[in-house]
């Protein structure tokens, strides 16, 4: 099961880091406008959906979006985000793991981007959430996500300080190299109304995964085509996606 976020961390990640989301989303939506199942489903996954601010980006441009999160304090805010689509019922959001999920309508797309899916913890999760992509994808529909590379994990080892009138963040990183994975410590204090600061404390984890294993396990399950973009031009292939600190996915059923 994927981690689920508390309430003052989601506070904190609708606050601050909505950035990563509106930087892709417009190169995103311009790509899926390109292809043949955009003339017929403008429907789209936003799997892993946070607090909605990629969602918001493909509402503005009259698409219908499915946000799917495994928590319920990150959805809380993505329905405030999007109330004004959910009234007149162009947005909907879904508590449920990114693993195993099931959807009622065929979406053209499914999105899942700042690195979601290396939070999923085995190569069995990984698998479990590719089949239930491809499952509620519509024929010759699309599947971009990206992964941060090991390469790019490496990077992790630092410690950061962020440090403003209400929030002071601590985030402590490190490459557990044993483990395959990035462990992210985010320590931080929150002003509160009564003028108070109230702590917070959570542990991220990034997992890595081969890159050549995650697309024989997506051409296994049935995808046409599949290859490695940078998110600057996605329609261009990347022979050597390792070299990557992240690389964008492009799957087409």
């Amino acid at each position: 099961m994927s981690h689920a976020y508390g309430d003052i961390f989601a506070k904190v990640y609708n606050k601050m880091w909505s950035g990563f989301a509106l930087s892709v989303a417009n190169k995103i939506i311009e790509y899926y406008k390109e292809t043949e199942v955009y003339k017929n489903n403008k429907v789209i996954l936003d799997l892993c959906c946070g607090t909605g601010q990629m969602a918001h980006e493909f509402l503005k441009e009259d698409f219908e979006v499915i946000g799917i999160d495994i928590s319920s304090s990150m959805l809380n805010y993505a329905k405030e985000n999007a109330k004004e689509f959910i009234k007149n019922k162009r947005a909907v959001f879904i508590q449920a793991d990114a693993s195993s999920f099931s959807l009622d309508t065929e979406v053209g797309l499914v999105i899942s981007t700042f690195d979601s899916l290396n939070h999923l913890e085995s190569k069995k999760a990984l698998k479990g959430c590719f089949e239930s992509v491809f499952n509620s994808l519509a024929r010759d529909g699309y599947f971009i996500f990206d992964l941060n590379t090991r390469y790019g994990l490496k990077r992790w080892n630092s410690i950061n300080i962020n440090d403003s009138d209400d929030i002071f963040l601590i985030n402590r990183g490190i490459f557990d190299e044993e483990k395959n994975r990035a462990v992210m410590r985010i320590t931080g204090f929150v002003k509160e109304i009564n003028g108070l600061f109230i702590r917070f404390d959570e542990v991220i984890y990034n997992y890595v995964y081969d890159l050549n294993e995650v697309k024989d396990m997506l051409n296994e399950i049935g995808w046409g085509e599949v290859y490695f973009a940078n998110i600057n031009d996605l329609s261009n292939k990347i022979d050597e996606p390792e070299r990557e600190g992240r690389i964008f996915i492009i799957a087409r059923k």
